[in-house]
């Protein structure tokens, strides 16, 4: 009996701990998606009205169908990425469809950086982006709080060097 329980304790111990996006970033996509499908609402309709007649501007509700559609997938999507630390690497895992789960060890990161471009400051986040030899690797967390990204860089940064000087 003290066998089964002890293996399920190991088990939990090796599974990684996962952490998930803050919601700023669902906000920031949710809000340029209600603004530029709007404008195309508005721009559809208008143009459809003076052209085609009014009947035809009821073809600009479209957009605004594609908008509700788009809602829910960006929720989808924000609630797929997470990341997690773990001793010798690090899991990132995303996609609602095609799951995509990227381990880089700490060994092998060559660069890590913090970036966040003026929409993104304007909504208080960053993003961690991976730079490793291997050129296929598209290891990045977008959307987190920059004091979270600066966190982990350090953290990366440190990794990397104590696990690189023995290569």
């Amino acid at each position: 009996m003290e066998t089964g329980s002890k293996r399920t304790d190991e088990s939990a111990m090796s599974e990684p701990v996962w952490t998930g996006l803050p919601p700023g970033l669902l906000r920031m996509r949710r809000l340029l998606l209600v603004v530029w499908l709007g404008l195309l609402t508005i721009a559809v309709g208008l143009l459809l009205a003076l052209f085609a007649g009014p009947g035809w501007a009821a073809f600009a509700l479209l957009p605004l169908a594609l908008a509700a559609w788009g809602w829910r997938m960006l929720g989808r999507n924000w609630r797929s990425w997470r990341y997690a630390e773990r001793a010798d690497d690090l899991l990132i895992s995303r996609g609602v469809l095609w799951r995509e789960e990227t381990v880089v060890p700490y060994g092998r990161m060559q660069l890590v950086e913090v970036t966040s471009g003026p929409l993104e400051r304007h909504f208080g986040l960053a993003g961690v982006q991976l730079h490793t030899a291997a050129a296929a690797t598209d290891a990045r967390i977008p959307g987190l709080d920059p004091a979270e990204a600066e966190r982990l860089r350090d953290r990366l940064t440190e990794l990397g060097e104590a696990r690189s000087a023995g290569l």
